[in-house]
This record gives structure tokens, sequence and C-alpha cells, in this order.
């Protein structure tokens, strides 16, 4: 009777795992659309764009924390392997700390990012920068 009750215990688990990953094949990828918002890169504040050609000049940069890995915990950039995303700050003015707003780029080489995206809401919302 035991037996038969494990065995009972362990099909529907089964049952319910397999319903949950067909569930989340049925979804599919996480949705792109909150970073797939553009903003040119004149339309970006002047302290913006300053971070930006630093980026692409590979500093050197105001706070130590510019060019560490980005974890994209909430997933609202397109899914990458970690290390793929880099952050850095830009400077808003009358802020003496890092303040909320973000260049986040990503690619493997920091200084030919593939693309990058600029927050100005501590992450978030993003949108793309186009160059």
């Amino acid at each position: 009777m035991k037996m038969k009750a494990s065995i009972i215990r362990a099909l529907t688990l089964a049952a319910c795992l397999l319903a949950s990953a067909s569930a989340l094949h049925a979804r599919g990828p996480a949705p792109e659309a909150p970073a797939s918002a553009a903003v040119a890169l004149a339309d970006l504040p002047a302290q913006g764009q300053h971070t930006y050609w630093l980026i692409l000049a590979g500093g050197p940069f105001p706070f130590e924390k510019d060019g560490t890995v980005f974890g994209n915990r909430e997933r609202l950039l397109p899914v990458q392997r970690r290390g793929y995303y880099r952050e850095y700050t830009v400077r808003t003015p009358g802020v003496r700390h890092r303040g909320g707003r973000r260049i986040v780029c990503g690619g493997w080489q920091p200084v030919a990012p593939d693309t990058c995206y600029y927050s100005a809401d501590h992450y978030s919302s993003f949108r793309r920068i186009q160059p």
C-alpha cells in the first residue's frame, strides 16, 4: 500500500513538473519591449554623451563601479551570459553621489560594445542608444 502511494505521489509530481515546463516553453523568451525603444545619442543629456564617449575610449571613469558587470537580474535587457553587460555612471548635475542615471553596454569588448542602453531611472527602464 505504501509503495502504491509513493508511486502515485511521484507520478503526480512528474505531471506537475511537465505542465510547468510546457507552460514556460509556450511563453517563449522574456519580452524585449522595455529596451526596444531607442534614443539618439544626440538626444541624451550632455553628461550621457560624455559617458558614452568615455566608454568607447576605455576611460578614465569617474566612479570605481564604472565598467563593472551589470547582472540584468530583472531581465529588462535581452538575456545574455553573465559578463556581457557592463554599467557606467552618467553624472547628474547637483548630485554628489552617483545618482540614478546609467549607461549599460553589452559586448565582450568593453571599448567596442555591440549595443548600449540609457537608463534615466536607475535601471527601471532602458532605451537603446543609436549613435
